[in-house]
């Protein structure tokens, strides 16, 4: 998957299609007591015929130990706004 970031928008490409996102969920875990780390992001988005998809990104690579290789720096974005604006609204 591919991404584009600019003025509030973000296009993902995945199979020769883009997709519009317009709402992005990031889900944190941490593992025995250790720091908390994105997982995966659910974006909601808006494909080439305007249909509502949804698409998931993995961002843990397969052996869990760290992130995942080629993740589009758009994205690690928006994960970053999410983790910060998780701070603003007293989540730890």
């Amino acid at each position: 998957m591919a991404s584009t970031f600019g003025r509030g928008a973000l296009t993902l490409t995945r199979n020769g299609g883009d997709f519009a996102a317009y709402h992005a969920l990031t889900q944190f875990a941490s593992v025995h007591a250790k720091p908390w780390v994105a997982q995966e992001v659910k974006f909601s988005a808006k494909g080439p015929d305007g249909k509502s998809v949804g698409l998931t990104v993995d961002l843990v690579d397969d052996a869990c130990d760290g992130p995942r290789i080629g993740v589009p720096a758009a994205i690690w974005k928006d994960v970053a706004f999410a983790a910060t604006s998780a701070g603003y609204v007293g989540i730890t």
